[in-house]
């Protein structure tokens, strides 16, 4: 192994920086020269590899988003174009390559190494839905960016006496709705594992009126979706004002949290670490605090558990 390159994909994520700076340097400390792609599987196609080196990756461990960029790729979906990509590192003297991103990037990671390109992925993606981890870089900071924003429409929504449903992101994980519920106090958290019942909701919204409280905090996530249509309803049905608010890709961006700091610098070294022994098709993931390290096709199979006893506790604690 005497070259590597760093390339970020899918969506980006807080901490993706942090990721790529800890790759970067941690490859120069071991006498590796280290490439950086950018625009991901797209920008490896089209030839966007530049050499990088410590001052590259100064100033941007704080930084949210990617310095490299990132691209969705739809000619690397195709047995010719994931031989092209293989074939120009193999151009560059790639060795080795660490891939940042959710599960679309490391299917493409897994491909590439059957076609003898080391590789190792590393968890971004502010959905925390790769199962083999416990959590992805970016999810940390997406959730207090949740929090910061229903802390301040809990204000408004308790002037006013209304219902506020919030939508936030996470595709089909509603990771980002309970942890960001739980820890905001949400009335009740809606997401896609769970589902929900539209009579219950607005029964557990008039019995908390009648209780004294002066408004209602609902989280949806994006996986159910239809948050305008819902406030429409439960206006209809409790006559209590409700609006509706999609947080979007404010959620995305944002300077990543200690937290998402530390575990993208921990990942991105572990990653490195993998490379100079020689290994390949692994991804790296933290699980009860340690940075553990798995067959990608073995990590790509496991099923996604939604943690039942987290929702059990956030329902009983916002009554």
């Amino acid at each position: 192994m005497k070259t590597i390159a760093v390339l970020t994909s899918g969506g980006d994520a807080p901490g993706m920086n942090a990721a790529i700076r800890a790759v970067v340097r941690a490859g120069l400390d071991k006498g590796l020269k280290v490439m950086g792609i950018q625009r991901g599987y797209s920008g490896l196609l089209s030839g966007e590899i530049f050499p990088m080196d410590r001052h590259s990756v100064a100033d941007i461990i704080q930084r949210g988003g990617t310095m490299l960029r990132t691209a969705r790729c739809e000619e690397f979906k195709t047995e010719a174009g994931r031989k092209k990509g293989a074939n120009i590192l193999k151009t560059f003297g790639i060795d080795g390559l660490v891939v940042i991103g959710g599960d679309g990037s490391f299917h493409g990671a897994q491909l590439l190494s059957k076609l003898g390109i080391a590789t190792v992925g590393l968890p971004g993606t502010i959905d925390n839905d790769l199962p083999y981890t416990d959590y992805t870089i970016g999810f940390d900071t997406a959730v207090n960016t949740v929090l910061d924003a229903i802390n301040k429409l809990r204000d408004t929504s308790t002037s006013h006496e209304r219902v506020s449903i919030v939508e936030v992101m996470g595709r089909n994980c509603g990771d980002i709705a309970l942890y960001a519920g739980l820890a905001g106090g949400a009335e009740s958290i809606i997401v896609p594992e769970k589902g929900y019942n539209q009579d219950e909701l607005c029964r557990t919204i008039l019995e908390g009126k009648l209780r004294g409280k002066m408004h209602n905090l609902v989280i949806l996530a994006e996986g159910i979706g239809g948050a305008d249509q819902l406030a429409e309803k439960v206006e209809e049905i409790t006559g209590i004002e409700a609006r509706a608010t999609k947080l979007g890709h404010i959620q995305r961006g944002g300077s990543p949290t200690c937290a998402d700091r530390v575990l993208a610098s921990r990942m991105g070294f572990k990653a490195v670490e993998l490379l100079s022994e020689g290994k390949s098709s692994r991804v790296v993931g933290v699980i009860d605090g340690k940075i553990e390290d798995m067959d990608i096709d073995e990590a790509l199979a496991i099923p996604r558990n939604f943690d039942e006893k987290l929702y059990d506790i956030a329902k009983i604690l916002s009554y």
